[in-house]
């Protein structure tokens, strides 16, 4: 869906969703690309743009009215409740201008996990994810017939993962030029088809 998540979000009904993963913008790249020095011409730049706004406490508020359980990348950027259910994603990559590691915060009861980077993709979005790494997710944390949502789709990563693993979800991005590279990046995917 394209458009503004807050009013999207506004007309699903109460728990509607099972489960929300999210990775809203983290309002870093303006701030980090000023004071980036001689990085100014790295991937930062891309980030300092409209999209990349903290959301408020009325986002994380309707994102638990609407969801079940929640998995929230950027935690260390958010005021969340305490939970041991921490999960990171160690990138196994180095650059200068991104955290080697990313940490999310969950609503599950349950030990920390640690996803490890395998691959990579070709980048259409400067904070893309792996599809693997929103494979694994749902793999552990979703549960057959879940309702999934993501209200910063940005390249459509989980998107793609949810038609590879068969779960119904709702994708949203606010940026035109995303959106239509993320919707052709799905049609792409659902053109080849699924072997297993």
């Amino acid at each position: 869906m394209l458009g503004d998540c807050m009013d999207l979000l506004a007309e699903l009904p109460d728990k509607s969703i099972d489960l929300a993963i999210v990775d809203p913008p983290y309002g870093i790249g303006k701030r980090l690309s000023q004071g980036a020095g001689k990085l100014k011409n790295s991937a930062l730049q891309n980030m300092n743009s409209e999209w990349d706004v903290l959301p408020d406490e009325n986002y994380f508020k309707e994102l638990n009215r609407i969801s079940i359980n929640q998995i929230i990348w950027g935690s260390n950027y958010f005021s969340l409740p305490p939970t041991r259910g921490i999960i990171c994603w160690d990138k196994k990559q180095f650059m200068p201008t991104f955290s080697r590691w990313e940490l999310a915060w969950t609503s599950f009861d349950r030990p920390a996990k640690m996803f490890e980077n395998i691959g990579n993709e070709q980048r259409i979005h400067p904070t893309q994810k792996p599809i693997a790494l929103y494979r694994w997710l749902l793999q552990n944390y979703a549960k057959p017939g879940d309702k999934i949502i993501d209200t910063h789709s940005g390249s459509g990563s989980l998107a793609c993962a949810c038609h590879l693993e068969k779960f119904d979800f709702i994708a949203i991005e606010k940026d035109p030029h995303y959106h239509a590279l993320s919707v052709k990046r799905l049609e792409e995917l659902r053109s080849q088809g699924v072997l297993f």
